[in-house]
């Protein structure tokens, strides 16, 4: 019976672990259990903290740190090794590092010597650098931290003390007078206090839709990680729910379950019938009702245009606001063609752009909405 594969947070360990074998540390199997166990004690929150405890459980010796911790970025942070500078080429102890990644058992080498920045020089050499565009994934995390104050917010009915105009906190004056024997020196205020709308995301996964439709449940998951008030549909032949599945903590896992969840993917574009759905069952319904409504759609309906007009209708009368927002809007000179969509231009409060994960996170995180 083979014995199943080890979980993928472990394998760097195992790596690390390999690595210094190969290199003639002295390396018991407990030293590296003992290694996994103190990083899990730690909670790691920076490499920082791991490498502290690498030195704690392994115990390098102290001729041997530079190469263990040589060994160490490259494992975890993917740093070439570098021969120490006295050593010659038919050295024993020149370091072997192992990275499965590199597909082989030393750091790759460069090709061609690199003349720039290897000495100090005097001579001026005038370029111009290019940095790449920030990843999806880094995109998602930067939407992830600002979202939590972005988002709208609406007052709730719990009253909470302020030291602006509000409404008088009879009973905190009484008290205070009773306390400085009938003299009060401020009149302490309520105020209503803030919490964050609810959001409802509807996401087109018809076939008009197929090369999005992946890059928008990821950016469904990292909504449902930045508010805990976030409800998430699909969009197609039929209305599917999965907020639950957005829900999970990995992404990897919340798409997985949704994939299982959604019969209707990359099929036809029946909106207004699915709309007409949502508005149907009173608890759907009511996720809508004060809430931010988001849709992911490019509007090309193919059924009735009248039932996706009266299902926006009837939504912007319960929902605070409705952005669609449209991978459409990317082209230069886009304009609406749809008799669907133009029908219900006037109950939109946003017509944005979602040719981008960029563009998405920027509609979501700049929105305002309509005035009267």
């Amino acid at each position: 019976m083979n014995a199943s594969p080890l979980p993928r947070p472990l394998l760097p360990f195992m790596d690390f672990a390999a690595s210094l074998r190969a290199n003639d540390f002295s390396l018991a199997p407990e030293q590296t259990e003992s290694f996994v166990a103190g990083v899990g004690l730690l909670g790691p929150r920076s490499i920082s903290d791991v490498h502290r405890a690498a030195i704690a459980t392994l115990a390098p010796p102290p001729e041997r740190r530079d190469e263990f911790d040589a060994l160490f970025r490259l494992v975890f942070l993917g740093q070439t090794v570098a021969a120490p500078a006295a050593a010659k080429a038919d050295d024993d102890d020149e370091i072997q590092a192992f990275d499965d990644r590199d597909g082989g058992n030393e750091p790759p080498e460069s090709a061609e010597p690199e003349q720039s920045g290897s000495a100090p020089t005097g001579a001026e050499r005038l370029f111009a650098r290019h940095f790449g565009e920030a990843t999806e994934n880094e995109i998602l995390r930067r939407f992830q931290r600002a979202a939590p104050v972005a988002l709208p917010q609406r007052r709730s009915r719990r009253l909470i003390s302020s030291k602006a105009r509000g409404q008088l906190d009879m009973r905190r004056a009484l008290r205070e007078a009773v306390r400085r024997d009938g003299e009060v020196v401020r009149l302490p205020v309520l105020q209503r206090r803030p919490v964050q709308r609810r959001v409802l995301l509807l996401i087109d996964v018809s076939g008009s839709m197929k090369d999005r439709t992946d890059a928008q449940l990821r950016f469904a998951h990292a909504l449902a990680r930045a508010t805990s008030r976030l409800e998430v549909f699909t969009l197609g032949t039929r209305l599917t729910r999965i907020t639950r599945a957005m829900k999970r903590s990995s992404r990897d896992q919340a798409l997985a379950m949704a994939s299982t969840l959604v019969a209707d993917w990359d099929g036809g574009t029946r909106l207004g019938d699915a709309l007409q759905a949502f508005l149907a069952v009173p608890r759907f319904a009511g996720f809508a009702r004060g809430a931010f409504c988001i849709v992911l759609s490019d509007g090309l309906e193919r059924g009735d245009p009248s039932a996706m007009t009266d299902a926006v209708a009837r939504m912007s009368q319960l929902a605070w606001a409705i952005a669609w927002l449209t991978p459409l809007a990317g082209d230069d000179g886009y304009a609406v063609e749809t008799s669907a969509l133009k029908a219900a231009l006037p109950y939109l409060d946003r017509l944005g752009n979602a040719s981008s994960p960029e563009r998405l996170c920027g509609e979501i995180l700049r929105f305002q909405r309509k005035a009267g």
